[in-house]
Formats: structure tokens, C-alpha cells, sequence
């Protein structure tokens, strides 16, 4: 009875079910390690949104990056705009999603060591192939204060650098690239500014603030990995479903086939000619 799943067409059926069954739970637990990671990133940005600034100086340094979990952490730093080395990010979306810029200006302190500072969000414009005005950043010594960020790079971003852009424009957000660029010597990292000391003349002018990073979502994932795992032992499930109605096709056509045979007339025997 049950020889037919020897056939082609079963062996293959069983197979897709025996490599359906480990796919969904490997994806299931990958959704879980999704939504792992998101929870300890909003509680990450939590905590150190709500941590006292320090000066960046204290989290960072010129022959290294900060360390991961100070990311976020509000850090300070004093020193004057170098305007000279001031670039644009391309393709920067501010909160209602609108395409522009970020502006990367560089803060140098006393003692020679720069910071990089994100200004914030400009508009494009409509020549993409020109370096749209900049506001002019606040004259004179300030103090900074705002979002310790890693640097981007292609890995983390997914954005792929380019070559050939038009003057003061770069891809990405790298205090590397930019204190090769400049000759400055960078802390590691970059400094998302929320606040200047003393506050600019025009607060008009300058580039829009950069809101907060959202720490309160924290998306599907953990539905979605469920969901993965419903239909991994739903397979087996289906796969049995389908034996036991192929069984039951099978008995139905041998039980219909033997009551065709059973209705069929049977042959009149040969008349006796001995005894005619």
C-alpha cells in the first residue's frame, strides 16, 4: 500500500518537505535574534540618551573608534568651526522623509585635535551635481553637545562609496576619510549635535536638527519568527495529510475498479455438442 512513495514524485515531494523543515526553523530563530537585537539597541540608546554628557574626548580617541556600547551617549566638545573642511552627505532623508544633505563640519579644539560635528539636514535643491549653500556655522569658540555615533562604513550602511563626486560632497560619514581629507587629526566617530553654546544669531539658518533615534519600536520580528515556525511543523503535518488522502484516492479506485470487475457478465458456456 504504501510503495507508491518510492515513486519520483514522492521521493521529490518528501525532500522539499525534509529541507522546508529546517529553512523555516533556522528562519524563525533568525527573526528571534532580530528582535534580540532590536530590544538591546533601544535599551542601549536609552540608557545612554538619558547618561550625563562628557566630553568626547573621554569615549574616544584619534587611533581608535569609541566602543560600541557608548554609542549614543551624549558627549561635548569645545573648539572653532573649521569651515574649510565643511562637506555634505548626499542622500540624507530628514523626518518627513524629504531628500537632502547632512552637513559634516569639523570642530577644533586648543590643543589641535578636531571633532567631527553632523550640523544636521539641509534641501537638495534641484542641481544635484552642485554643492548647495551651506549655512555658515556659528563664528567664534563653542561648545558642542550631542549623539556619540560610530562611523559609517559600507558593512554597517550598506551604502557603497563613489568616486568622481562633485566637490565637497562625500557618501558617507567617516572620521577617517575626513582627517585624511582635512589633516586633522579626528577623535573616532562623529558627534550628532543637538545643542551649541552659545546658540547661534539665526537659529533660522542653520541646518535642521537631526531627531532622535527611535528606542521605543521594536517591530514584527518575534510574530514573524512564530509565524516561521507554525509552518515548519505545519510540513510534516501536511506531508502526513497528503499520504493518508492518496491512500484513501488508492483504496477508492482498487474498491471501484474490483466492483466494475464484479458487474461485468460472465461468459455463457459452449453448448454440449456430445450430448446434442
Amino acid at each position: 500500500m504504501y510503495r507508491f512513495l518510492l515513486s519520483r514524485q514522492w521521493v521529490i515531494l518528501t525532500l522539499v518537505a525534509l529541507l522546508l523543515i529546517p529553512t523555516m526553523t533556522w528562519l524563525g530563530f533568525w527573526q528571534l535574534h532580530r528582535h534580540e537585537q532590536r530590544v538591546a539597541r533601544n535599551d542601549l540608546i536609552a540608557s545612554s540618551l538619558e547618561a550625563p554628557p562628557v566630553p568626547m574626548g573621554e569615549l574616544s580617541s584619534v587611533d581608535g573608534p569609541p566602543d560600541p556600547d557608548d554609542r549614543y551617549r551624549a558627549v561635548t566638545a569645545t573648539g572653532v568651526y573649521d569651515e574649510d573642511g565643511q562637506v555634505v552627505v548626499r542622500n540624507r532623508t530628514n523626518a518627513d522623509g524629504t531628500v537632502g544633505y547632512h552637513v559634516l563640519t569639523p570642530v577644533v579644539g586648543d590643543d589641535g585635535t578636531a571633532v567631527l560635528v553632523n550640523r544636521g539636514w539641509i534641501s537638495a535643491g534641484s542641481d544635484l551635481t552642485t554643492t548647495p549653500e551651506i549655512p555658515a556655522p556659528p563664528s567664534g569658540e563653542v561648545t558642542v553637545t550631542g549623539r556619540l555615533m560610530a562611523d559609517e562604513t559600507s558593512d554597517t550602511t550598506g551604502i557603497r562609496d563613489r568616486s568622481g563626486l562633485p566637490d565637497g560632497m562625500v557618501m558617507m560619514i567617516s572620521s577617517q576619510e575626513r582627517s585624511a581629507a582635512t589633516g586633522l587629526p579626528m577623535l573616532g566617530g562623529y558627534l550628532e549635535l543637538t545643542e551649541t553654546s552659545p546658540e547661534p544669531a539665526a537659529q533660522g539658518g542653520q541646518p535642521q536638527p537631526l531627531p532622535e533615534p527611535d528606542h521605543t519600536g521594536i517591530g514584527a520580528h518575534l510574530a514573524y519568527a512564530f509565524q516561521w515556525w507554525i509552518f515548519a511543523a505545519g510540513v510534516p503535518v501536511g506531508w502526513v495529510i497528503l499520504v493518508r488522502r492518496e491512500i484513501q484516492d488508492r483504496r477508492r479506485a482498487a474498491a471501484k475498479a474490483a466492483g466494475a470487475k464484479a458487474k461485468e457478465p460472465k461468459p455463457e458456456p459452449a453448448p454440449d455438442h456430445a450430448t446434442a
